[in-house]
């Protein structure tokens, strides 16, 4: 095995595998750069003082940040995620290298086709969005990107499984596998649903592009394309929560207090999480009340609760692995000391918090077969979803690309004082936007509609008078700090590949000596009667803070047809 030794983790960095985490990253990235260029029109076009794009130029961008944010990009880096926690975490090679090498290509071939319908192809064409629900019927070769991305991410979802049995039968690694490779392993198996599912929305549509079959029905397109757009968001949540362990480790030298309940809970996330694509249907008329209601609220739930293991699971490790330096004084000693001008540290502690308080609240809520005829296509439902897949996923994939650069490009940051700042710019633009978007929502606008103010339409919403302005100019003014907090991190790694220095021994943000856990029949340690005191605190206030919030959405709810 072709194989490098890296100096600071100790583990073996295998030629094939690292190069392919290169293309795989550097297409993240570059695809990052495009979606986020698309959302800064869309936000100023949102502004309604602003007002920068021409409807064509609006839908098309609309479409093209979301094909690019909610698959490309983040494909693609969990792409590189699937070879490094399959190969170089497990001291392994990368198995059928060149099949490897030929879904990259697919993926970056489908990228691009798809890429060039929404912006060059006729309007009626390139503006079909995310979701592409027939009637609206695109170029044929959108649907062919899609499906080449599609066929080169399931191959790279089945080249983790044989990368890990390749491990095991060459004794590269032994045991039980790492906590990181078992999260990518439950999104790689949840991706696999997803992408089949995919599959059979997307082939059809194409043979109905080329006119080879005559239609298609709309609700059976709906149905299946859920069960694809859906859990290709829950792969994200698998590997978001994977990088948590990861970056709690590497920053604070943190392990896991439970590893098994851990496993356990991503079990839990292949088993139900699927369950949840059902609030994508709830206006659908095709399915009964009883099984909207079933899976997006009792189903789900164990899902949710597989959620809650992981909130508490990491910060409690972070807590009692600052507790072990010393930090002992009073509940949030551990806290304020914490490596806050590390960017991998920043990032998963702002990742942390925005996708718990704000993301994972909000979607519960409006996950709600009841709620969500409430919020249903306006503004709030992208607030939502800006603070899960953006302010959690988003933010720490970058956080994790401070460590990947150094340790596998080993090319020092060329500018370390951009990355320390660019996590808190990323996370205050999505915050401003996400909330001033929701508040948008919860007086009745559009999510998608061009025009915020509706000129010329039957009904008008100028009633809300300068509130409204007021939320409009923090959505657009929230977009472009991001945008400028993505532009910083694009910057700082293109310029890292082309003039970083090489990395001598240790990194500007070095992992934290990585701790080995008790082995197996070992006496057990006493352990205080709280072990993370603090975070049970602050957990006690999330419950208070979703308690509240979702008792408001239930009387705003009641309030919206009155009984006299």
């Amino acid at each position: 095995m072709n194989a490098r030794v890296c100096t600071v983790t100790g583990l073996q960095v295998e030629n094939h595998a690292a190069n392919l985490i290169k293309l795989h990253a550097v297409s993240a990235v570059v695809f990052l750069l495009l979606g986020a260029l698309a959302a800064l029109g869309i936000a100023l076009t949102r502004w309604e003082a602003v007002h920068l794009l021409s409807p064509d130029w609006y839908y098309r961008l609309v479409s093209f940040h979301g094909v690019n944010m909610l698959v490309f990009w983040i494909v693609f880096f969990e792409s590189a995620g699937i070879v490094f926690a399959s190969t170089v975490i497990l001291n392994s090679r990368q198995a059928f290298a060149p099949l490897a090498y030929l879904a990259w290509f697919l993926m970056l071939a489908g990228a691009l086709m798809a890429d060039w319908v929404m912006l060059f192809k006729p309007f009626d064409q390139a503006t079909i969005m995310f979701t592409a629900y027939p009637p609206l019927k695109s170029h044929p070769a959108f649907y062919l990107g899609v499906i080449l991305f599609a066929v080169g991410a399931l191959v790279n979802c089945i080249l983790f499984f044989l990368n890990v049995f390749n491990a095991r039968r060459e004794g590269t690694h032994t045991g039980p596998v790492p906590l990181f490779t078992y999260a990518i392993g439950a999104a790689a198996t949840i991706g696999v649903y997803a992408l089949l599912h995919g599959a059979l929305a997307f082939i059809p549509a194409f043979l109905w592009s080329m006119g080879w079959i005559k239609d298609i029905d709309p609700a059976a397109y709906r149905l299946t394309f859920w069960g694809f757009g859906h859990p290709a968001q829950q792969i994200n949540l698998c590997a978001m929560v994977g990088v948590w362990y990861a970056l709690s480790t590497f920053t604070v030298g943190a392990l896991p207090v439970n590893e098994k309940v851990c496993r356990t809970a991503f079990v839990l996330y292949v088993l139900f999480i699927n369950l949840g694509s059902v609030h994508h249907l709830l206006v659908d008329p095709g399915l009964g009340a009883g099984f909207k209601i079933f899976n997006t609220s009792y189903a789900m739930y164990l899902a949710v609760l597989a959620s809650m293991i992981h909130a508490l699971s990491i910060p409690a490790s972070v807590e009692v692995a600052q507790r072990k330096r010393g930090y002992t004084k009073g509940l949030f000693e551990w806290l304020k000391q914490a490596p806050w001008g590390n960017p991998c540290f920043a990032a998963l502690a702002l990742s942390l918090v925005i996708f718990g308080f704000l993301g994972g609240v909000s979607g519960v809520i409006i996950g709600t077969a009841q709620v969500n005829l409430q919020a249903h296509n306006t503004l709030r439902i992208p607030g939502h979803f800006h603070t899960t897949v953006v302010g959690g996923t988003t933010l720490a994939f970058m956080g994790f690309t401070y460590y990947v650069i150094p340790l596998i490009f080993r090319k020092e940051w060329w500018s370390p004082k951009w990355a320390k700042v660019q996590p808190w710019l990323f996370a205050a633009g999505i915050v401003v936007m996400a909330l001033a978007m929701s508040a948008l929502g919860m007086l009745g606008y559009s999510r998608r509609h061009y025009d915020m103010s509706l000129e010329g339409a039957p009904f008008q919403s100028d009633q809300f008078g300068g509130v409204a302005l007021l939320f409009q100019a923090l959505v657009g003014l929230g977009g472009t700090a991001a945008v400028a907090s993505v532009v910083m991190f694009a910057l700082n790694a293109v310029a890292t590949l082309l003039l970083g220095k090489a990395v001598e021994t240790v990194p500007s943000f070095p992992p934290v000596q990585l701790p080995t856990p008790e082995p197996e029949g070992a006496p057990e340690q006493p352990r205080p009667k709280f072990a993370a005191p603090g975070v049970f605190a602050l957990a006690i206030a999330f419950l208070v803070f979703f308690v509240v919030m979702y008792a408001a959405n239930w009387l705003s709810l009641a309030k919206t047809w009155e009984i006299k």
